[in-house]
């Protein structure tokens, strides 16, 4: 017996994996959904978020949130960090993945009518991931503290400023302040490691949840 063989059976002995896992894991799809690459685009999502989450920490355990070091630590995650550059470069990449993922998977959802009855709340949800998936990358655009960060943020919070009634309010709270500063990196990375990523994983679970109890939905 394989050490795999005796952790697994070690486990099961405690929380009866054999019983519990083949209804969770075994789960039918219709035909038309298994070799349609088209179906791939959620998961694919997910894996790009399992992706960020992993090199996100790495790069959190160098980056430091103030106008005096944001920039600089980047800088050395790119030059001193061992693999600094490759790991930064994975967590570009797998972010803008993500985002053309869900819009795509969103746009599938949409023409084939994947989200009428009884879908509808499975809709609204991936609405809200998307909308917090856009957010991911436009509070991480922040960040490094270089001159493109900083224009397009200032861009994107006089968008959310111009949004009638709300949008004093929702400038306010993104910039801390009149002007983008040290309050605003603060916020933006409070808002990039630990709000979107407890919403989303919130998000997520709804997601799979409907997705588990509805099924998956094939081609009308």
């Amino acid at each position: 017996m394989t050490l795999s063989d005796k952790i697994y059976k070690w486990l099961d002995d405690r929380f009866k994996l054999g019983e519990l896992l083949p209804p969770i894991v075994k789960h039918p799809a219709p035909e038309n959904v298994i070799s349609n690459p088209l179906y791939c685009l959620g998961g694919t999502a997910f894996l790009c978020f399992l992706i960020l989450v992993v090199t996100g920490i790495f790069l959190a355990m160098y980056y430091k949130p103030t106008p005096d070091e944001a920039y600089k630590s980047v800088e050395r995650i790119m030059t001193e960090v061992p693999m600094g550059s490759l790991v930064r470069s994975v967590h570009h990449w797998a972010a803008n993945t993500m985002i053309a993922a869900v819009m795509l998977h969103m746009i599938r959802i949409y023409f084939m009518g994947a989200y009428k009855k009884p879908r509808e709340l499975n809709w609204v949800v991936g609405v809200f991931l998307l909308l917090t998936t856009t957010t991911f990358g436009f509070s991480g655009y922040l960040l490094p503290w270089d001159q493109l960060a900083f224009w397009a943020t200032k861009i994107g919070t006089g968008i959310a400023g111009s949004i009638p009634i709300m949008g004093e309010y929702i400038s306010l709270i993104l910039v801390g302040g009149t002007d983008i500063g040290a309050e605003t990196l603060t916020r933006f990375f409070a808002i990039h490691v630990l709000i979107l990523p407890i919403a989303i994983a919130t998000l997520l679970g709804l997601h799979f949840m409907m997705v588990r109890i509805q099924g998956i939905s094939g081609r009308l």
